[in-house]
């Protein structure tokens, strides 16, 4: 029978620049040993591999360099990280390490960034793109930052109601603003145009009756933002086109407006065949905002960018033991895995998000089609088919056999901690996994550490109002027994 890498090699070019095998037939994942990482933490294992992070970012400006240059574009492009995609620390130290700025879009992203403004690790130059639709303690965390002196703090108007906060409690002399226009929605959509931001109809009066007669408030940016992400597709095209064409439009009665902030969504790799070019999509990007400026005798202007997935995601691995085969027909064979895939790669389930899958071991093994199954008793806790194929193939496993089998999903660094609900309530008290740091030294070395254990049952009695196993004996409510002379002077 064929072994599992002759399955892998006829179908794909392998190895490539982030897989291969090693002569024991065990994966490499960016150079890294798995086999050696799980013999050391065991599984179910979380980890991250934080050089992918910075390679990205210095990737992402590397391409918008070589496009300007071909296109002699005139204005800068800025590289934001959008912290949604994953808040822990290590990612955006790991992150800010490249000098780039961020973008957030909620209220308690102020407070982490604070921290790391205490820490030296941003400044108030860094640009801070606030984003979202905000309550009053996000407006108020805004308005504290813009008091304080942070010059870049950029809050995007995303309702007509926003900019009313800003005027009442900001102080501060210069306030830079942003405005997110209400995008229509793929044809697919559920609804035609976007919740989030405000009409291309209203922007004009919310300038002109709002911004522009308050001296100390300027409108610098536009923001363009659509779900389908970068995209090589009419439709991309026709709301960027849109977009630039009311850019253009708003710079001849703006004067001060010089930037464009063009969202998120550029692709991380789901499958070991991916051909997106890179390259000739940001190409095409410049030329189209220039070719309309141009043609609307506008200067053009800076580009400001928001990658969350795409610096964080390929980052990420989740690497699970098969724990169990089940043979529950003629046809479907099942491999039972350590771990599940509604709670800890909740995309999988949630939007049928298909990551890379790859057996950790036992590549010189004969293969076999299976099906894997997650650990909670939910039918939907299951993973059967690639991006690339209806099917899914691994190892197959032996009567008697001795090695045990691991298998790894790949880049899943983006949202799954934060959908899953990182140290909460999972479903069926399913624990959060080990979570390893994976770096380098100065010298190339690698070097690991364990950011956190499994979850133990202690954290879940404790957020579920169980009363620790420790503390059993304790009342539930402490309350004050009075002395004696207490009693007295009552009854009195």
């Amino acid at each position: 029978m064929k072994r599992y890498i002759d399955l892998i090699q006829q179908t794909f070019e392998f190895p490539t620049r982030e897989f291969g095998v090693d002569n024991n037939h065990n994966l490499l994942f960016n150079n890294v040993p798995l086999m050696d990482i799980i013999n050391k933490y065991g599984t179910p294992l979380k980890i991250t591999y934080l050089p992918k992070i910075s390679e990205h970012i210095e990737h992402s400006r590397l391409l918008f360099k070589n496009a300007m240059k071909k296109y002699n574009y005139k204005g800068s492009y800025t590289y934001c990280y959008c912290t949604k995609s994953s808040h822990f620390k290590f990612v955006l130290e790991e992150a800010l390490k490249n000098n780039i700025h961020l973008e957030t879009s909620s209220a308690f992203d102020m407070p982490i960034i604070r921290s790391l403004y205490d820490e030296g690790k941003v400044t108030k130059d860094t640009f801070i793109i606030c984003n979202g639709h905000k309550r009053p303690q996000y407006l108020d965390y805004i308005s504290k930052f813009l008091n304080d002196g942070f010059v870049n703090c950029v809050p995007v108007l995303d309702n007509l109601g926003e900019i009313d906060h800003y005027l009442d409690n900001v102080t501060a002399e210069n306030v830079n603003l942003g405005i997110r226009i209400a995008t229509d929605e793929e044809p697919n959509f559920a609804f035609y145009t976007s919740r989030l931001g405000i009409r291309y109809k209203d922007i004009d009066e919310l300038y002109l009756t709002k911004i522009k007669p308050n001296p100390r408030f300027k409108l610098k940016m536009l923001h363009f933002f659509i779900n389908s992400g970068i995209k090589d597709t009419a439709y991309y095209w026709s709301e960027l086109t849109r977009f630039m064409f009311k850019y253009c439009e708003m710079k001849k009665i703006c004067p001060e407006l010089d930037s464009i902030d063009i969202g998120g969504g550029m692709p991380i790799q789901t499958s070991v065949v991916f051909n997106y070019d890179y390259q000739s999509m940001v190409d095409e990007i410049i030329e189209n905002v220039q070719w309309i400026c141009n043609k609307n005798n506008v200067p053009v202007p800076n580009i400001l960018t928001e990658f969350g997935s795409y610096t964080v995601g390929e980052s990420g691995a989740t690497l699970y033991k098969v724990i169990d085969q089940k043979q529950q027909n003629d046809r479907e064979l099942w491999y039972m895995v350590d771990g599940s895939f509604i709670t800890q790669l909740p995309d999988s389930w949630g939007i049928g998000q298909k990551y890379i899958m790859l057996p950790v071991n036992n590549w010189d093994a004969p293969y076999t089609k299976v099906n894997l199954g997650g650990l909670t008793c939910d039918s939907a806790d299951y993973y059967n088919t690639e991006a690339h194929s209806e099917d899914l193939y691994m190892p197959m496993l032996e009567e008697g056999q001795k090695d045990e089998q691991y298998i790894g999903f790949f880049h899943t660094g983006a949202y799954q901690e934060s959908l899953g609900g990182y140290g909460g309530i999972q479903h069926c008290l399913i624990p959060a996994p080990k979570h390893v740091i994976i770096d380098r030294d100065e010298n190339g070395n690698l070097t690991t550490e364990l950011f956190a254990e499994e979850q133990d049952s202690e954290s879940m009695l404790r957020i579920l109002g169980y009363r620790s196993k420790r503390k059993e004996k304790e009342p539930l409510y402490q309350v004050e027994t009075p002395t004696d002379e207490e009693v007295d002077v009552e009854t009195n």
